[in-house]
């Protein structure tokens, strides 16, 4: 009788081990659950979305089109503020240097010094950092990158392994070289144009090379901690993208950040800190290839934001 009792025991805990088993490659680790909401986020949208997203404190990450380059648009001043800084320590300038605006430094699109009376005006290289980062002046990141070299910026992320970012043109060629492809109108036209500007390899960069920049800034892998701290601390004070990743984040939310719109692009990219020492959140979004109104995306990526945040606060 114990030995029939005890092949009944044994049979019944092989059967529940096959079971567990069985159900084990199905049972998707917790971050696939935060993939599966951002896949039903962007799902049947109008344009191509990227994400790249990484608690920093306990490194889980994970990446949907995260290798897929974008257009940067103004994300671009990232790299930009990154290798300038890196300069400044170098001692190839100042901070406190200042630059002479002339005329023929203002340049077409967002921001504050094309609509001044020039000459006139004389800005510290750190002023003329606050204008390129808090309100994405393009006059500015103009006068910028023609100081450090866009060579320079591409040399110096690949150097340190980054790869998937090109910085090539100022903002004033890049938005010249649009409008010679928007010579029809209508929404085909128009997406056919996104389509091909979204397909000129320059001035592009995946979601993930973008979050690595911003991930060893913070964690003061690079340049040094004065530096990182600085520019961080500009990126938080940006204005510009209220609906975007800030939109989908509880109100008072810390986070350091830099948007870019052109072309079907709308993007954000930032530093999220949660709340009661949870830690923080690297998060790339960028799009392209979109129709839709800038609005529509921006609640897009504020969807994405939140999913993200939520996650994070809860599962750690």
């Amino acid at each position: 009788m114990k030995t029939k009792q005890h092949l009944s025991v044994v049979l019944v805990l092989a059967l529940a081990a096959v079971s567990l088993a069985a159900q084990e490659p199905s049972a998707a680790p917790k971050i696939e659950r935060l993939r599966h909401q951002i896949e039903r986020i962007v799902r049947n949208q109008d344009g191509v979305v990227g994400v790249s997203v990484k608690h920093i404190e306990t490194g889980q990450a994970l990446s949907l089109n995260g290798d897929v380059p974008f257009p940067m648009a103004s994300t671009f001043k990232v790299p930009i503020l990154f290798e300038l800084l890196n300069q400044v320590k170098e001692g190839k300038f100042r901070l406190e240097d200042e630059i002479d605006v002339q005329k023929t430094d203002q340049h077409l699109g967002s921001g504050m010094f094309s609509r001044l009376v020039m000459p006139g005006l004389k800005v510290s290289v750190l002023n003329a950092v606050h204008f390129m980062m808090m309100i994405s002046d393009n006059s500015a990141t103009d006068l910028l990158l023609g100081k450090v070299g866009a060579e320079k910026i591409n040399a110096r992320l690949k150097g340190l392994g980054i790869e998937g970012v090109s910085v090539n043109r100022s903002c004033q060629v890049l938005i010249t070289d649009l409008m010679a492809l928007m010579t029809a109108s209508g929404r085909e036209a128009t997406k056919a144009a996104y389509v091909k500007f979204g397909q000129d390899p320059r001035d592009q960069a995946t979601p993930a090379a973008l979050a690595s920049i911003l991930e060893k800034v913070f964690k003061k892998e690079v340049l040094d901690p004065e530096s990182c701290n600085l520019m961080l601390g500009i990126m938080f004070k940006c204005e510009t993208g209220e609906g975007r990743i800030k939109g989908g984040l509880p109100p008072g939310t810390p986070l350091a950040h830099k948007t870019g719109t052109i072309a079907g692009t709308v993007n954000d990219v930032g530093v999220i800190t949660l709340p009661d020492g949870q830690g923080h959140i690297v998060l790339a979004v960028m799009t392209k290839e979109f129709t839709d109104e800038t609005a529509a995306v921006e609640a897009l990526i504020a969807k994405i934001a939140r999913v993200v945040y939520d996650y994070f606060l809860f599962a750690n």
